[in-house]
């Protein structure tokens, strides 16, 4: 496992009700998520905006969970069963170079990237998956936490995600964090 990679004995810290004083996941993703959505969520860790996601897709949405970390994910399905959330979530173990998305090539209705493109190697194929599992007018929002990640990185991202065609549009503001709403854009 990459030393960038976020440790499993982590992912309670992160996931723990102290955090929700600062980040509040149906304010942060409730303009962006209905019922019935196929959402993405990308490093999601022990489920905190996962499981958020989970309710507000309700029983005819899906949640897809990928992270590298199998004990994540484990973790994250006992969380989702206890809530009677477990058949809205589907767990999935990425690579350390792909998230696997090739069999949900634009189904996707948005995707979310909560502090975890730091950690991934090349940001600029991370986010060509993303946009190749997006439909057409899907957005993706990303959010890095600004003790670990400069303006000037952050930035960096930013131009990966326009490399891979997906479009700045807006920013919204997420304590503690730089963030971006990216929007699908068209092929050349």
């Amino acid at each position: 496992m990459s030393a960038r990679v976020c440790p499993h004995w982590i992912g309670y810290l992160l996931a723990g009700r102290l955090r929700r004083l600062v980040h509040k996941p149906a304010e942060i993703l409730g303009r962006f998520v209905t019922a019935g959505m196929t959402v993405l969520d990308i490093g999601p860790g022990l489920g905190f905006f996962t499981l958020p996601l989970a309710d507000m897709v309700g029983r005819g949405g899906k949640v897809v969970a990928v992270d590298v970390q199998e004990s994540m994910l484990s973790t994250l399905q006992q969380r989702a069963a206890a809530r009677g959330l477990a058949d809205r979530i589907l767990p999935r173990v990425s690579k350390p170079t792909s998230l696997c998305l090739d069999d949900l090539a634009g189904q996707i209705d948005f995707a979310l990237a909560f502090a975890v493109v730091h950690e991934i190697p090349d940001a600029a194929h991370l986010f060509a998956e993303i946009r190749a599992a997006l439909k057409p007018s899907a957005a993706c929002l990303i959010a890095e936490p600004r003790l670990h990640v400069s303006g000037r990185s952050f930035r960096e991202t930013l131009a990966a995600a326009e490399q891979a065609r997906l479009n700045f549009n807006g920013g919204g503001r997420i304590r503690w964090c730089h963030s971006a709403l990216l929007r699908r854009g068209q092929l050349p």
